[in-house]
Parts: structure tokens; sequence; C-alpha cells
């Protein structure tokens, strides 16, 4: 069995997810409302939100090489090559995170899995070459009783999960401004034609919208050529 999966985003009127500025409050405000049990973060992004909102990487300090004894959410990371390696004391140092959750593969190198265990890590292998998301959502239901996960994400892991249709739901706050050329589409990587339905339309103040798609019954996607 897995838990709930719910993608939310912040878009622009075509779709992008970057080019313009994006209401954080009002973003959070939603993700806050789905009171999720754990958040799933994929390893680019979390690598690229360092480089985005860090003047520079902290040092770990020795507290960081154990499990944290603090209030908040657990967050998992798919991460089969070892990207985030050295980094991850980053989110045991973060007030939005409690402690990380790391899925490898069984090709993860074998320094990361060394860097995992040394410092209490939980981690568990869900996949033979690259992670298996349906199986690491199987691992966070059964050995963490999680029922509902939230993923705000890049388009890549949001995308896999919306193909492998795992997703349960899709929460988009669309910005009124339109990024034009330089447009990062939040579905460009989906290879199918989809038929979602629209499930809630909320106008907000600031001319934002705000909408909620699920799968019919159950299926998300079809394929194109039908």
């Amino acid at each position: 069995m897995i838990p709930k999966v719910i993608v939310h985003n912040s878009i622009s009127l075509d779709g992008s997810l970057t080019g313009f500025n994006v209401n954080m409050p009002l973003h959070y405000q939603i993700a806050g409302g789905f009171q999720a049990d754990m958040h799933l973060v994929g390893s680019n992004t979390a690598k690229t939100g360092m480089d985005m909102f860090l003047d520079k990487i902290p040092e770990e300090r020795e507290e960081d090489l154990r499990k944290p004894d603090k209030a908040g959410i657990l967050w998992s990371i798919p991460d089969s090559t070892g990207k985030l390696k050295g980094l991850l004391h980053v989110f045991r140092q973060s007030e939005y995170c409690r402690d990380v959750v790391i899925f490898i593969s069984q090709s993860t190198p074998d320094e990361y899995i060394k860097y995992l265990k040394e410092r209490d890590y939980d981690h568990y292998v869900a996949g033979k070459n690259k992670c298996d998301l349906k199986m690491g959502l199987e691992i966070l239901d059964k050995s963490y009783h999680v029922k509902k996960v939230l993923t705000d994400t890049g388009c890549i892991l949001s995308n896999i999960l919306i193909e492998q249709g795992l997703v349960s739901e899709i929460s988009m706050l669309v910005h009124p401004t339109i990024v034009g050329k330089k447009c990062y589409n939040m579905f460009g990587n989906i290879k199918y034609n989809m038929k979602p339905i629209l499930k809630k339309k909320e106008f907000l103040e600031g001319e934002y919208i705000w909408l909620v798609f699920e799968p019919p019954e159950g299926i998300f996607w079809t394929d194109s050529k039908e």
C-alpha cells in the first residue's frame, strides 16, 4: 500500500515553474493545509535549493552526526547516485525539517552508503539502478506509517510520479503572470495526454487562482495515440 501523494506547485499562467516571483507565503500556506505526514523532495531540487537560498554551505557540526531531537516533518529524498553526499547536514540544521530519509538503489556508490551509516541517516534500498518510487512509498507506509505525502519539488520528480500513476492530487497555485520564451514548463516531461478531473477552483486575493485536480478512477494519463 502506498500513501496518498499530493503534487503541489506554483506556476505562471503559461505553466512555468521559474522566471517569476513566487508568492512563497501563499504557496506554503496552501501546502501546510494538506497536513502531510512527510515531504518528498528530489535530490536535484534539494541541491539547487541550497545553491539558491544559502550564501554558503554551513559546516557540519558534531551534533549533525546523529539524529536530531526536534519536532518537525521528515523529508524523504531519492538519491541513488549520492548527489547529496556531504550536504545532508543542511537539513538537520534546518528549522523546517526534522530529518531526512534517503532512498538509494543497488547501484549506489559504497562511499555514499558509508556516509549515511556513519551519520545514522535512515536509508533504504529501493530499486536496482535507480530509485523505485513506488517501492519507496511503500516503505514510508510500512516503516513510518505515512498516509499522506506532499511534494512541491521541480518537474522531474513530479512528472515521474504522475506518469507512474502514483499521484492522487495535483495542486497548482496559478500566478497572474506570463513568463514567455523562458518558460520552464511544469509538465514539460510528460509523455502522455492527460485527462485530470478538476476537484477544486478557488480565486484568491491578488488575482491568484488555486486549482486542484485528481485522476479519474485512479488512472491519471492516457496514451497520446488513443
